[in-house]
């Protein structure tokens, strides 16, 4: 986790034209797509959450049908990522999420290992002609209290990356693989680390 010593919770709103995703949908003349989840560790792949109608499902090939969600309304699909998706992720940072404002506005959320990454990021976006509005940055603050600075910033990043959503956002696995460290690493400290927590909440009860 050394590339992680004061990584930064990233929200940007982002006019793209030129998501992959509806790019593809529009081909098969489906419109007004919205969507509602962007998910992506690695550069190369990401995954989309889309909302759908039953008619436009209709307008998909079989074969393009894959997972769905809560019945036929929601549609991951899986596509190369985009420009700004793999800016973001080429940098070292991972998209946490993101979703569609309008036909052509997307809010992405990420976390960077630093602040110089989430300048680059930016800088870069902007160069492209992307017209980037911050909308939060907030970055991880030792509270020097009950857990050490390494398992609070494992829990802090771990939280702020869905790991303990349901269902989860991210994987132990590929959580561990982001931050430079096995996943049995990660796993002892965040089982420490919650120890630790729950022996402090319940440590004050008179027996």
């Amino acid at each position: 986790m050394s590339s992680w010593r004061e990584p930064y919770d990233v929200t940007i709103e982002v006019e793209n034209k030129k998501c992959k995703v509806i790019e593809t949908l529009s081909s098969y003349g489906l419109k007004h797509i919205k969507v509602v989840d962007v998910r992506g560790v690695t550069k190369g792949v990401i995954k989309h959450l889309i909302l759908i109608s039953p008619s436009q499902l209709n307008q998909l090939p079989v074969d393009f049908i894959g997972e769905t969600k809560t019945g036929l309304r929601h549609l991951w699909f899986e596509s190369e990522g985009c420009i700004v998706c793999n800016t973001i992720l080429a940098h070292g940072a991972f998209l946490i999420s993101g979703k569609s404002i309008d036909s052509s506005n997307i809010l992405y959320s990420f976390m960077v290992p630093d602040f110089d990454t989430y300048q680059k990021i930016i800088n870069e976006l902007e160069e492209m002609g992307y017209r980037v509005n911050i909308k939060k940055i907030g970055r991880f603050k030792h509270k020097k209290t009950i857990l050490t600075e390494k398992q609070e910033r494992l829990l802090w990043l771990a939280f702020k990356s869905g790991f303990f959503d349901y269902p989860r956002r991210i994987e132990a696995r590929e959580l561990a693989a982001k931050l430079g460290v096995k996943s049995s690493t990660f796993s002892e400290i965040c089982r420490r680390a919650l120890k630790r927590l729950v022996e402090n909440y319940f440590g004050s009860e008179i027996p």
